[in-house]
């Protein structure tokens, strides 16, 4: 059990209460559209918009925010009792009071009176107002939570560990804020009527229409409706990848080992890839100026036509987009099966088949649920490919763009479409931890294995070498023509070289006053850097140390809170920009239209890669490291800092760059985020495809793929990859 010293907490209740009593007098409480801080600061005594929250109180007559100060000042009341139960009841009872009065105070309190319905007929109509919380606000609460942390351990809580408590109350106030409010908000839209208010009916309006759940193409040659589209399309796509990525991975590990690093290569690139790319390159091969139809047309005088564009196009490229993803988890998968296990199978005379289907392919169940389940929120959550190759064929990430941004605005219906699509991919999350809640599938234990591992049946072997090695180069011919595509001047017309698409999107050239950043490109591509910098570390840590939490600690609520962590991974992230938009747009949270709401989309659509890999890498920390730390004295901080730390930094290198280069290239989730202040990158190649412009959409993925390459492999050399200890299978001769 660890305690902390009294005076150290003292100290610490000392250090809380006077920054929230410093933050409520000279900080603005509300939050700015415009102007920085510093140019805040100097009306904190002045008028409504910059006032900090002292003068709001007094001077502006929102009296609502003195619950704030009135929690601190009970709050700090705890330094005068010497005993442990009287100041956790004091710190809680302080933190509650101010937590409760400002919370229900911003929510119920808007911009132009108040915020529910029911209360302006409970208490008539108001002429209160407020915007959105600002730094002010924002540093009261932080310290509110603070001292309730440390109110919750000295009543006994988190076994006197204030650092985890303060850890568990702050996480867990930040996934309700930004992931599960959010969410629900935008699902609870879809039983609003247009007056907003509720009514069940308005969701069965909106969904149950033909054009939602028709079935024509069934029973006639017309078309099925958007959510037999997307989830045909989903469990398609599942089934393809996590079929042709067991097949390369099988070969790759068990047959043509040589071929394991060009085919990670490989698999790397949907990764750092813009999701579109694929879509572009397939365009440039099958579209109507594409060289299929070229070819087709010179030979058999068969003129070109859109029959790419639809389910198969949209199939097509989510299968080359989202195999390469597959083909990660499976080999992982595939490397930790046991040769042990295979051996004794074949010493008791079952042959390699038999071996195969009763061993191998049994454990590396894991993976395939895995790779499946990956693949199906992949698809659904997938915006590139449809809006590049869907033509008429409609799924509901684009039915939600569209209702969003269309000419017929509708929040109401991109809501209820939201709903469907979350539905059916925690449907399959769940389906797929139950499949695999049951079952044992540890494969690599302490101890070593020096077994072999046991080559491919010869069925096995002929499926892999007909179908991945023919779909691996055709991957390859795919990238090649989209990475060509900006060198040409029009393709399909006019493939003279040329530089000019890349002139187009980033040129740079000397004027008066030194040099001038010309192209086009150059404002999205360093608002996306930037934002995915200030986003990467922040979910990196925050992943990690939920990943602690989870693996080192135990509390109540202990499974809501994982779930709450890894909501985002089973959520689209087409969901999760809606539902920014809808919670983020009015008080007491007013964030629509800034940077800030981009980069904690980025960390918290991003943050259950930081989890998981935190997660995976405390799974391999002996408990008894961080255990010899606590009992030498060390706080639970200084442990984290001094022994937990240096030995996950594998961890936290991949969670920082794999939420930086995710952060680059999403789009399904920012869609609805930018505004022409902060486009990015994915944005600006969506507006150039719209208006038919392949070259310079293509020269930005081109400068992109470089990039992320470059970044990716700097990675991948310091981090290296996993040894199992095992003999290395001799070389054929």
């Amino acid at each position: 059990m660890t305690h902390e010293h009294p005076w150290r907490l003292r100290r610490a209740i000392a250090l809380w209460v006077a920054l929230g009593l410093t933050a409520f007098v000279l900080l603005p409480w509300y939050f700015l559209q415009s102007g920085g801080l510093g140019g805040a600061l100097s009306g904190v005594w002045g008028g409504p918009s910059t006032a900090s929250g002292w003068t709001q109180t007094w001077s502006h007559h929102r009296v609502w925010l003195a619950s704030g100060l009135a929690g601190l000042l009970l709050a700090g009341t705890a330094l005068l009792s010497p005993y442990a139960r009287w100041q956790g009841l004091l710190l809680c009872c302080g933190a509650v009071l101010g937590l409760a009065g400002l919370l229900l105070s911003g929510f119920a309190i808007g911009m132009v009176g108040w915020s529910w319905d029911w209360l302006n007929g409970l208490m008539g109509p108001t002429e209160l107002t407020q915007p959105g919380m600002g730094w002010g606000g924002f540093v009261v609460v932080v310290c509110l939570l603070a001292l309730l942390s440390i109110g919750v351990t000295r009543l006994g809580g988190f076994k006197g560990d204030a650092f985890v408590a303060g850890a568990v109350l702050g996480c867990a106030a930040l996934l309700a804020l930004f992931v599960v409010y959010p969410v629900l908000k935008s699902l609870m839209g879809s039983v609003l009527n247009d007056e907003g208010q509720f009514a069940a009916a308005a969701l069965w309006e909106r969904i149950g229409t033909v054009r939602i759940w028709g079935l024509g193409c069934v029973v006639s040659q017309s078309r099925c409706g958007v959510a037999w589209n997307t989830l045909g399309l989903a469990l398609l796509t599942a089934a393809g990848t996590t079929f042709l990525g067991t097949l390369i991975a099988l070969w790759a590990e068990r047959e043509a080992k040589r071929l394991a690093r060009p085919l990670n290569i490989l698999a790397m690139l949907p990764i750092i890839t813009p999701p579109f790319v694929v879509g572009l390159g397939l365009i440039l091969l099958f579209g109507r100026a594409g060289l299929y139809n070229q070819f087709m047309e010179w030979a058999f005088n068969i003129e070109p036509t859109r029959w790419f564009y639809g389910f198969f196009g949209v199939w097509l490229a989510q299968l080359f987009a989202f195999t390469p993803i597959a083909f990660m988890i499976m080999r992982g998968v595939v490397q930790g099966v046991s040769p042990s296990m295979e051996e004794a199978s074949q010493t008791l005379r079952a042959n390699r088949m038999q071996t195969f289907w009763s061993v191998t392919l049994p454990l590396l169940k894991p993976g395939l649920a895995n790779a499946f389940l990956v693949g199906f929120i992949e698809s659904m959550a997938d915006f590139g490919n449809p809006i590049v190759v869907g033509g008429q064929f409609a799924v509901l990430s684009t039915e939600i763009f569209f209702a969003i941004v269309g000419s017929s605005l509708d929040p109401g219906m991109a809501a209820a479409l939201s709903l469907i699509l979350t539905l059916f991919a925690l449907a399959v999350f769940f389906i797929q931890r139950r499949v695999l809640g049951k079952g044992s599938f540890t494969t690599v234990a302490g101890k070593g294995d020096a077994g072999l591992p046991m080559p491919l049946p010869a069925g096995v072997r002929k499926l892999c070498l007909g179908v991945a090695g023919p779909w691996l180069l055709f991957t390859l011919v795919v990238y090649l023509f989209a990475f060509a595509g900006g060198f040409v001047q029009t393709w399909g017309r006019d493939y003279t070289p040329t530089l000019n698409h890349f002139r187009t999107a980033f040129d740079v050239q000397w004027g008066e006053y030194g040099w001038v950043w010309a192209g086009t490109a150059w404002n999205s591509l360093f608002t996306t850097l930037s934002l995915a910098a200030m986003a990467a570390p922040i979910c990196a840590g925050m992943g990690l140390l939920i990943a602690w939490l989870l693996a080192r600690t135990e509390f109540r609520g202990k499974a809501t809170f994982e779930f709450s962590a890894l909501l985002t991974f089973a959520v689209p992230g087409t969901v999760l920009g809606v539902s920014y938009i809808l919670a983020f747009n009015v008080p007491p949270v007013e964030l629509t239209g800034t940077g800030l709401i981009i980069v904690l989309c980025f960390v918290f659509r991003n943050l259950p890669v930081g989890v998981r890999a935190g997660t995976a890498a405390f799974k391999q920390l002996d408990r008894s490291l961080d255990e010899a730390s606590l009992m030498l004295r060390a706080n639970t901080l200084t442990t984290l800092r001094r022994v937990v730390l240096p030995l996950i930094k594998p961890a936290l290198v991949a969670a920082l760059v794999y939420s930086f280069v995710r952060s680059i290239t999403t789009v399904s989730a920012v869609i609805f985020l930018v505004t022409a202040q902060y486009e990015l990158s994915t944005t600006y190649i969506i507006g150039r495809v719209g208006n038919g412009d392949y070259g310079v959409a293509l020269a930005y993925c081109t400068v992109l793929i470089v990039l992320m390459s470059c970044s990716t492999l700097l990675v991948q050399a310091l981090v290296g990859e996993r040894k199992l200890g095992r003999r290395a299978t001799p070389a054929a001769h």
